[in-house]
């Protein structure tokens, strides 16, 4: 095969949570890439504060979620509650103790527990990654421009916004990770199908001393406020008394300049303290889908191909599950043992993933602050507790799947997946807000501790794991190997002859993707199918 003369393998465009996963994936598998960004990413002004469990289960596997965990501004035992109250410094209606699977406590069904972090710590910790991988090179202050592409590579045009100087590059892939406003999704000719502007709302980050100390509605990560000066989210955000206030659902003429956004914050909570407001920006909720995340080498992940409202904190969750679903499938290209299937698969088994979330946060945001108003709500009376009582039922109802919905971070499965192997049990799997491990093919593996520190996900490889639960199948093994050597598929064999693993794995066997996802289960090897060709997208 002609060699075909690249500046790199893989151009990544767009430095966020999606980008920098791409960049980590990529870089962790000895595959060089160059990481374009137009801006320095810094600032007060995070949207996601949420690291969900499945996110910090890849960095878990990339080695940086207790570097995460040291960057958490409460420290990871700070009580992640979320409470509704008439005001922050009023009455208390409804609370969710312990929510988003953020307690650091141990559960078998996951290696990870979520984290409230703000996304610019989360970017930061990434960002510090990369800089250790000598395969990645992260440019700053470099804005893309449009690409064409052939048979062989793509050629993309950026400037250098220090000079306006133009340049190319050549690599074997492009990966849109550019955001909301992706260009990169503007140049393969995506539409985002759906709809724009379910609601209007700010986003406010002010510093607050003495702030958490005057009140008396206890810790929590997220305060809804339910009053008629602002109906409005508001929480503390980081160290150096740093919050966020978020008026939900405002009208098309509202606006705030810093002065109006302090008389809101205090109207709002009822508390008469010295504020100072750092950022203040506007934000629209829409509910929008690409009509395809891919034209030929060029491939779009996160915001550049789906858009949500944030309820849920599902969004830089699900970029960051892109990037590694399209990063170990293009790692796999580039090193040899995977097929064109591998890319075909990317949008098969993505695209569910995002029409389940934006089904999710879209019915989440359907209940917000002003709509749970009520004339006596604030009031000492038998109106007003009657009051609190009917919206505290309301919000129990609404709500709860908003801040517990472990299903919806880690329950997808990808059975209709045509790199995965179906073995009758895919109608078993039904979308639930409730996770349940199921080891359907398509499913993530169901997780187990082996011991106080390690996960079984820990044992697995980086590229195919068989997973080996049963005694005495030496015959498997050699097969399973003999396999592997022969289609030149990276393979670990992990042997844990355990009652407890089988019981969650149905079979003996079941052999586990580099995303721990389960693409096949059997009783025995199956010999002379290319049961190694087909999962990695080379069958045919």
């Amino acid at each position: 095969m002609e060699r075909v003369e690249l500046d790199t393998q893989v151009a990544i465009v767009g430095a966020g949570p999606a980008g920098l996963a791409a960049a980590i994936e990529l870089g962790s598998r000895g595959i060089a890439c160059v990481l374009l960004e137009r801006t320095e990413r810094g600032g007060y002004a995070p949207r996601a504060k949420t690291t969900h469990t499945r996110a910090r289960e890849h960095m878990r596997r990339w080695g940086i979620a207790g570097r995460l965990a040291d960057e958490a501004p409460f420290g990871v035992d700070y009580p992640s509650n979320v409470s509704f109250v008439t005001r922050l410094g009023g009455k208390m209606i409804k609370q969710f103790p312990d929510a988003l699977q953020c307690s650091p406590q141990r559960d078998e069904r996951w290696s990870e527990h979520s984290q409230w972090i703000p996304q610019y710590k989360v970017e930061k910790v990434m960002r510090e990654h990369v800089a250790t991988l000598p395969d990645v090179d992260l440019r700053f202050g470099s804005d893309y421009l449009d690409f064409t592409q052939d048979e062989d590579a793509v050629t993309l045009r950026y400037r250098t916004v220090a000079d306006g100087s133009e340049h190319t590059l050549r690599a074997a892939f492009l990966i849109g990770a550019d955001g909301a406003r992706s260009r990169v999704r503007e140049n393969i000719g995506a539409k985002m199908i759906g709809t724009y502007g379910l609601s209007r709302n700010y986003n406010i980050i002010f510093r607050a001393p003495g702030l958490a100390e005057a009140h008396q509605n206890g810790p929590a990560v997220m305060y809804w406020q339910v009053n008629p000066e602002a109906p409005s989210l508001i929480g503390p955000m980081d160290r150096d008394d740093l919050w966020f206030f978020m008026p939900s659902d405002i009208g098309p003429d509202v606006t705030y300049s810093d002065e109006e956004a302090v008389a809101a914050i205090k109207a709002s909570t009822g508390i008469d303290i010295p504020l100072e407001v750092l950022s203040s920006d506007e934000w629209v909720a829409s509910r929008l889908l690409a009509d395809r995340y891919r034209q030929g080498r060029v491939f779009l992940s996160g915001d550049a191909c789906h858009l949500h409202p944030p309820f849920g904190g599902f969004g830089m969750n699900m970029g960051i599950s892109d990037s590694v679903d399209l990063g170990w499938k293009i790692a796999a290209i580039l090193q040899g043992w995977g097929g064109p299937g591998l890319l075909d698969s990317y949008e098969a088994e993505r695209r569910p993933a995002h029409e389940h979330v934006l089904e999710e946060a879209s019915s989440n945001h359907a209940v917000l602050p002003n709509l749970l108003l009520r004339p006596h709500l604030e009031e000492d009376s038998p109106e007003g507790e009657a009051e609190r009582a009917e919206v505290a039922g309301i919000v129990a109802k609404a709500k709860h799947k908003e801040f517990f919905s472990p299903g919806v971070v880690l329950g997808f499965c990808y059975q209709t997946s045509p790199v995965i192997v179906d073995d009758g049990t895919s109608a078993q799997w039904q979308r639930s807000n409730e996770y349940t491990p199921m080891a359907i093919p398509g499913c993530l593996a169901p997780h187990r501790w082996l011991d106080e520190t390690t996960s079984l996900y820990d044992r697995f490889g980086a590229g195919m794991t068989l997973l080996v639960l049963a005694p005495d199948r030496y015959d498997d093994i050699a097969a399973a190997r003999d396999e592997a050597q022969e289609s030149g598929t990276p393979l670990t064999i992990v042997a844990l002859p355990r009652e407890d693993l089988r019981a969650a794995y149905d079979e003996p066997l079941a052999l586990i993707r580099p995303d721990q996802h389960v693409a096949w289960r059997g009783k025995c090897w199956p010999r002379g199918t290319d049961l190694l060709k087909h999962v990695t997208g080379r069958a045919g």
